[in-house]
């Protein structure tokens, strides 16, 4: 746990989140690892109001006079992770009416009250992606988010400069999508569905830019459509869940036929064709397990898969798809990228800078910069180090974990309780009272 200066500071932490935002806060004498700059062996971190103030070795950062100041000597301190595929919240999308739900979103099915956000809290991870499943080919529209203990998804989602919800669309092929009719039953069909219907969104487009500001002449509105238009736009990212070789370039296939923004995730077979992922100029979101498999197209799965995309110049993140890979554990990810030949920048960044520009947050979250979000973990190590704990886990300067509270150690550790929404009571339990 990080020390607070004195009594009253510490006494500060446990007021209202309003009260403790007003003052600035800082970390002193702690190894900082920017992402975005080298490293710095002792460094000042500030942060007031949800936002970084300053950042750099300990000599050169002036604290104000009420900052609360934490000493940080021999932990390091990291941006919060970017998750950019996790089912967090027991989220769903389109149901078995057929293999095309656009206008279904994350916003409408998501579990603000999900244990599953205090695992990741644990894990420290900050900023998610949550999508729908791959059973479709387009299953549903994705959400970001910041896990906050905000209690509803409204306060939790990410929003724009105008307000609104921040999030891509979630789209699969290969063997998920592939079932009896309505759904496809062979690779070349499910791709004729996929283009029939962006050409249908196409079309859509044209018709209401054709009636201009005249109502009579506008096509009735379509949800679904609206939302493809929005991909067509470059407003929505396509993030495309795929595994063999062939799969990868059939997504690259729709996207020049179409011209939509995609991240390509799991990628099993991207070794294979890392050449013609980087030429496409298309990051990706990959995934490593422990037991590669569970399907004939992931059997290819390697270890090397982000060394190889790295050299050839294509942008990598990982993810947890969480449950296939555990929340808490998400730094084994880029641990294991680098054992396999990433580079340790390039891991650093692949669940921080280089996941968040995937989400289009680069400006926001993913480094340690002034005016950046104040999102940030602390750890007991080295973050590629498996003796390494997150000992703290800070969103937009309040923190939401810290490994030396009995309750979020429940979640790091697991137990009796760790799956329950609320707290166990009983009549006479110390703070039952709140649960009624």
């Amino acid at each position: 746990m990080l020390f607070r200066s004195t009594a009253a500071a510490a006494m500060l932490l446990l007021a209202s989140p309003g009260q403790a935002q007003d003052r600035p806060h800082a970390i002193v004498g702690a190894r900082l690892i920017p992402i975005s700059g080298p490293e710095v062996a002792r460094g000042t971190i500030v942060w007031q109001m949800g936002l970084i103030t300053a950042v750099g070795p300990d000599a050169t950062v002036d604290l104000p006079a009420d900052t609360v100041v934490m000493d940080g000597t021999g932990q390091v301190v990291m941006p919060g992770l970017v998750d950019t595929h996790s089912h967090v919240g027991g989220t769903g999308g389109g149901d078995s009416s057929g293999p095309f739900h656009p206008d279904t979103r994350v916003l409408d099915s998501f579990n603000a009250r999900s244990p599953g956000i205090q695992r990741a809290q644990a894990g420290g991870i900050t900023t998610v992606n949550v999508m729908p499943g791959s059973g479709h080919l387009l299953s549903g529209q994705t959400l970001y988010m910041k896990f906050k203990d905000a209690g509803s998804v409204e306060d939790m989602a990410i929003r724009d400069a105008s307000g609104a919800v921040m999030g891509g669309i979630k789209m699969a092929n290969g063997t998920n999508s592939r079932r009896d009719p309505p759904f496809p039953g062979t690779r070349s069909k499910a791709v004729a569905l996929v283009r029939a219907k962006f050409i249908a969104a196409q079309e859509y487009r044209d018709k209401r830019a054709r009636a201009g500001d005249d109502p009579a002449k506008r096509p009735a509105r379509d949800l679904g459509l609206e939302a493809l238009v929005e991909v067509l736009e470059g407003k929505r990212i396509v993030h495309h869940h795929t595994h063999r070789h062939d799969d990868i370039l059939t997504v690259l296939r729709l996207r020049e036929e179409f011209g939509f923004r995609v991240v390509l995730h799991h990628v099993s077979d991207a070794a294979k064709v890392a050449h013609e992922i980087a030429a496409a100029g298309v990051p990706c979101s990959i995934i490593l397990v422990d037991s590669p498999g569970g399907k004939l197209e992931a059997k290819d799965l390697l270890f090397e898969n982000g060394a190889a995309l790295e050299r050839a110049g294509a942008a990598v993140a990982f993810h947890t798809d969480d449950w296939i890979t555990d929340s808490r554990l998400f730094l084994r990810n880029p641990a294991l990228g680098v054992r396999a030949g990433m580079s340790r920048e390039a891991a650093l960044s692949s669940v921080t800078l280089a996941a968040a520009q995937m989400l289009d947050l680069g400006d926001r979250v993913g480094s340690l910069e002034a005016g950046k979000d104040a999102d940030l973990v602390v750890l007991s190590g080295d973050p590629l180090s498996v003796y390494s704990l997150v000992l703290e886990t800070w969103i937009e300067g309040e923190r939401v974990f810290d490994l030396s509270d009995p309750d979020d150690l429940l979640y790091a550790t697991g137990g009796w309780g760790a799956g329950d929404e609320v707290a166990p009571g009983l009549c006479c339990a110390p703070g039952d009272e709140a649960l009624r």
